[in-house]
């Protein structure tokens, strides 16, 4: 190889000739391979500059691309968190709706705070699941979520658990009432089916905290339903007249057909007659509001009081009045005297229960059991609780 290189360069003689004088020029290999080293040094160096070049391009290029990446993931994480800032926000202030309206079922159907409402205790074979063992809810949180986040889920939690509970106490007073209602002859669906029949308004979008349209959750749907069904049945159990009218023992004719007094044919009697000496006391049989005094054709002197929920009592021939049209009146409180008036043959009272404008037998409700009077007085209390706080606002 050294051989091969060295014969690359030979010495020449290069003939040169100006003006007509001839020089020799002697080029020597040593001399040739000076300028080929020194040439190749440059090359080696021009190439090494280039090449540091290139590289330096290709990592800077890298670095440009790295700090790009860098850049759009910080931009993303940035936008994740501002989309999480904004779901917390959101979760914030649906928590805050449920919350509000948790707090505002307790007021209006029970006269107390959420934490006051409790299950009554369950006297079956087996208690309800919420009352076996009342529920972790720390167990049901994600430990990866963020700190945060874990508060807000630990208190959707605990409304849940909260509205689960407070369903199930509304659900068995609502049985509690329903079986008292349907003891007394009465049918609890139909009560509730035209109840809910008597409600309308233009349709208004729900919107929460965050001024979107939204809703509260199946469980709240749910909780919305029972708390109706239970108001509905416990407020009729409370209208209904089982108190005595007045302070008689006898009881001259009942409900139903009877042979007229003074004709003798057959006629029906849409009440109850109590006699008595004139002017005894007449009493109201539940608390309502005073809607008529005056006269009727038939009955002679009447008192009309409206118990809600379409429930009506008459008394009728009286002798005189104790009440006005707009009082409200308490069971027990009188509101008349008996008397003789109208189509009568002497002192009693005439004792009408009317369902929704039609006649009903009124024995069932003064001749209600004990454990239907325990009902109803505890749907009374809950009622009287609730218009308590109502009146105090």
């Amino acid at each position: 190889m050294r051989q091969r290189f060295s014969a690359l360069f030979q010495d020449h003689e290069i003939f040169v000739r100006t003006h007509g004088h001839v020089r020799f020029v002697r080029v020597s290999a040593i001399w040739q391979k000076r300028v080929a080293l020194i040439a190749g040094i440059v090359l080696l160096a021009w190439a090494g500059a280039t090449l540091a070049v290139l590289v330096n391009q290709l990592l800077s290029s890298g670095e440009r691309a790295a700090v790009a990446q860098q850049q759009a993931a910080a931009a993303a994480s940035e936008a994740r968190i501002a989309k999480y800032r904004d779901n917390v926000a959101e979760t914030a202030a649906d928590l805050e709706d449920r919350q509000e309206q948790l707090e505002e079922w307790s007021k209006v159907h029970f006269g107390v705070e959420p934490a006051a409402v409790t299950p009554e205790p369950h006297t079956g074979a087996a208690a309800p699941a919420a009352e076996q063992a009342p529920q972790k809810t720390s167990a049901l949180i994600d430990p990866n979520l963020p700190p945060e986040a874990q508060v807000l889920a630990r208190l959707e939690a605990r409304q849940e658990d909260f509205a689960t509970r407070l369903l199930t106490a509304v659900n068995e007073r609502a049985a509690k009432a329903e079986g008292a209602v349907a003891k007394l002859g009465m049918n609890p669906a139909a009560l509730v089916r035209n109840a809910a029949a008597g409600r309308g308004g233009p349709f208004i979008p729900y919107r929460g905290g965050k001024g979107r349209a939204s809703s509260l959750g199946k469980s709240f749907a749910a909780l919305e339903s029972a708390l109706f069904r239970m108001e509905v049945l416990e407020r009729t159990l409370v209208a209904l007249p089982s108190g005595k009218p007045a302070n008689v023992l006898m009881l001259s004719s009942s409900y139903g057909y009877r042979s007229d007094p003074f004709t003798g044919a057959g006629a029906m009697h849409s009440g109850l007659d109590f006699p008595g000496p004139l002017g005894s006391p007449i009493l109201a049989a539940a608390p309502g509001r005073v809607v008529y005094v005056g006269q009727k054709s038939g009955y002679g002197n009447v008192v009309e009081v409206d118990h809600g929920q379409g429930i009506l009592t008459r008394y009728a021939h009286l002798s005189g009045f104790t009440s006005t049209v707009g009082a409200q009146v308490a069971a027990g409180q009188q509101i008349a005297k008996m008397g003789s008036t109208g189509r009568s043959t002497g002192s009693h009272l005439h004792f009408e229960v009317r369902l929704n404008g039609v006649a009903v037998n009124p024995r069932r409700f003064l001749e209600a059991k004990a454990d239907v009077l325990e009902v109803k007085d505890d749907a009374r209390q809950r009622v009287g609780s609730v218009a308590a706080v109502r009146d105090a606002r």
